[in-house]
């Protein structure tokens, strides 16, 4: 079965990314890999407590790895491990996507120098912080969601964009196309 990771670190936007994992998992039939830094528990901006499958480094070497979705959170610096993770999956033209914040950990990686994208994420934010800018700003498109071959971009109150984005990406509703507008429809007629 296919995997698809999940970067998972403290205070992520959960919300951002679960309608597009509950839809990879029941439609795609996708196995999902949490992956962090280490096995410690995340709590999420809600309050919600993840616990790591696996660590970055280990998910280096998992067989079967269709991509990495990231989501949105606070602006952190980067541990090396997940950049050799992120350029392995770049090189494999795997699936790279993120939301809102969580662009920032390709731009790190370099993976934006060579897409276009989008984020939520403010130059004032990093200088806050006293961490430089990731992003090449060439390369910055103001839209919802941004898909440039194998990487997919949002901004994080782009949601459900981003979700349908991954679906078209991964192709989970093929021969289902009713289905797909079916949950479009639901989803923005609530």
């Amino acid at each position: 079965m296919s995997k698809i990771l999940c970067f998972v670190s403290d205070e992520l936007a959960d919300f951002e990314i679960t309608l597009a994992f509950h839809k990879l998992k029941t439609i795609g039939n996708r196995e999902i890999v949490t992956v962090g830094y280490d096995y410690s528990p995340v709590v999420s901006e809600s309050g919600l407590t993840y616990l790591p499958d696996q660590t970055v480094t280990q998910a280096l070497d998992l067989a079967n790895v269709e991509g990495l979705i990231i989501p949105g959170g606070p602006i952190r610096p980067q541990e090396p491990e997940l950049t050799r993770l992120i350029a392995k999956l770049d090189k494999e033209k795997k699936l790279l996507a993120a939301i809102c914040n969580g662009p920032q950990y390709l731009g790190r990686a370099g993976v934006l120098d060579h897409h276009s994208f989008t984020t939520s994420y403010g130059l004032d934010k990093a200088e806050a912080l006293g961490l430089a800018n990731p992003f090449p700003r060439q390369n910055y498109v103001d839209e919802r969601v941004v898909r440039d071959g194998h990487v997919i971009t949002a901004k994080g109150r782009a949601f459900v964009d981003f979700a349908f984005a991954l679906f078209d990406y991964l192709d989970i509703y093929s021969g289902k196309m009713a289905d797909k507008e079916r949950l479009y429809a639901d989803i923005l007629n609530r």
